[in-house]
């Protein structure tokens, strides 16, 4: 699954969560189920961040630098 597939996974176990017409254990299956696709979507954006970089003008070359987000 992409990272589109898994939000949308995560969202809809998320809402069957939210109506409260689930079991106990059913309950506790789709809450490991979620942490288990938010855990993959964290992993998918930590490797888009490292791959990104920023290309800089300097001089007439072309400098790649690792990408630091803002926080």
């Amino acid at each position: 699954m992409n990272f589109e597939e898994t939000m949308e996974k995560l969202e809809q176990i998320a809402n069957k969560l939210e109506k409260g017409d689930l079991s106990l254990e059913e309950s506790l299956s789709e809450f490991e189920e979620g942490m288990k696709l938010s855990k993959k979507c964290n992993e998918i954006i930590e490797n888009a961040e490292k791959k990104i970089t920023v290309l800089l003008q300097k001089d007439g070359e072309i400098k790649e630098e690792n990408f630091i987000p803002e926080e």
